[in-house]
């Protein structure tokens, strides 16, 4: 069969070196099956016109490497329909059976959302185990999990998934050691789990994931009783999240050039140019066509995002596709209840990250588009390897902080030690000065102990 070419819709099929080498799970073939892109026939923009071919089918492939998968080959493999059986036509069927046969593989991955008709109809076509997107991205999480609270996120997720698949596709679940089971065969522990089973386990992690967001809320709780607000870190799975995180708060999370390094979330102080402090939250990655499951599963974690006074956008500017993954991250925003335009944007900033990559004419380049948005809307060209413009995002950090806080001026008596301590663990203190027996002192405070500190502390705003 000719291949097709890229504008035509055909085939691009091309052997990839494995991605897991020594110790590699198995051997796997990764099938992008994209609707063709229809041009000038006045017809809505297909999914395949949002998301370059290339840029996909390098993602699946990454995602397949992720959890140390060899990746012999990887097939485009563009459609103009969907077929209801095995989503893919029978001759790209056949096709694919000989690439199977010929390269001994064990796994095939279809970079795309199958029903249960179409993962099992292609089983038996192919005589191998055929996992789609979602159920890979569960399996990455299953094995990335390292905290009970993660697991039991995971589990949930993975559970809905499969609780969709008993009736037509199969009647038990396999378990293997460090993830769900999509990849396991006959001879595993096997676990009876008919429908009632299912929605039982389901119920139970339910309420435990119930008491999993009062813990946090408890938590958050404690944290908004000290002056300190949130700053959450979202993006593309692999923008660079993890590595800013360690530079902005000198933590050492794992930060690896992989997809879904970061899964469990992590809370760090973040020390500001002038003295103040926050709590920067850094959250797993975000990725196109992030399944349901996981959004409804990781909403305890995910509510760090909710909570946070200001949310920062980490894009990889450097990737090919930084653009698509720009709209797939803001509609996960979406999917959780924020709106990335709500209130001009202001909850949001935009972190530009690699500039490393450019050389010197092309990140010019890019300051020019970015001095071009609107000044409500800016963005920072940042390198978290090397540290470049941390400094100025830091300071925006702060300004955008203190812009919803108020600046009061006080005196307080020196022997007042209790009132001297509650302003400390209360409000921003950025300046105090003794007079005779009296602290002359200049804070900060949140809107919501502001009218504490004026009639406690005779306190009044610093422009009067």
């Amino acid at each position: 069969m000719e291949p097709f070419n890229r504008e035509g819709g055909a085939d691009r099929t091309k052997s990839r070196p494995g991605s897991a080498g020594n110790g590699s799970s198995g051997r796997v073939i990764v099938i992008g099956p994209y609707l063709r892109v229809r041009r000038g026939d006045g017809d809505a923009q297909t999914e395949s016109s949002v998301r370059d071919y290339e840029a996909r089918i390098e993602e699946a492939a990454g995602l397949a490497g992720a959890i140390d998968l060899t990746v012999v080959e990887s097939v485009i493999a563009p459609i103009s329909q969907i077929r209801p059986a095995t989503y893919l036509g029978k001759g790209k069927v056949e096709e694919i059976n000989g690439l199977v046969a010929s390269n001994h593989v064990e796994l095939v991955v279809m970079d795309c959302a199958l029903s249960p008709i179409q993962q099992r109809n292609l089983e038996k076509a192919w005589s191998t185990k055929v996992l789609d997107r979602t159920g890979l991205i569960l399996e990455i999480f299953g094995r990335r999990a390292k905290t009970k609270e993660g697991a039991l996120q995971v589990e949930l997720a993975h559970l809905n998934y499969q609780r969709s698949r008993l009736v037509r596709s199969w009647t038990h679940l396999e378990r293997q050691r460090g993830g769900f089971g999509f990849m396991g065969g006959p001879g595993e522990t096997q676990i009876e789990a008919d429908r009632r089973l299912i929605s039982e386990r389901i119920t139970k992690l339910e309420g435990e994931l119930k008491k999993v967001q009062a813990t946090r809320r408890l938590h958050r709780a404690g944290r908004q009783r000290v002056p300190y607000r949130v700053v959450a870190l979202v993006g593309y799975t692999n923008a660079g999240k993890s590595t800013l995180f360690n530079r902005l708060t000198r933590a050492d999370v794992q930060a690896a050039d992989m997809l879904f390094a970061t899964l469990d979330p992590t809370l760090r102080a973040l020390n500001l140019p002038h003295g103040g402090k926050a709590m920067l939250s850094d959250t797993v990655g975000f990725i196109s066509n992030l399944p349901t499951q996981l959004v409804a599963a990781f909403r305890a974690t995910l509510e760090e995002v909710l909570e946070a006074d200001i949310i920062l956008h980490v894009r990889d500017i450097s990737h090919e596709d930084a653009e698509a993954q720009e709209r797939d991250v803001e509609g996960v925003l979406r999917q959780l209840g924020i709106d990335p335009d709500a209130d001009g944007g202001q909850r949001i900033i935009e972190v530009w990250n690699k500039i490393d990559r450019f050389d010197p004419e092309e990140r010019d380049n890019l300051r020019n588009i970015a001095a071009r948005r609107p000044p409500e809307r800016p963005c920072f060209l940042v390198s978290a390897v090397s540290g470049e413009g941390i400094d100025a995002l830091l300071s925006a950090i702060e300004d955008r902080l203190a812009a919803k806080r108020m600046t009061l001026q006080l005196s307080i008596d020196a022997s007042d030690g209790a009132g001297i301590s509650w302003l400390h663990r209360n409000a921003e203190v950025l300046n105090k000065e003794l007079h005779g027996e009296r602290f002359d002192m200049t804070v900060r405070v949140d809107e919501t102990k502001r009218d504490i500190v004026v009639s406690r502390f005779a306190a009044v705003p610093l422009e009067a």
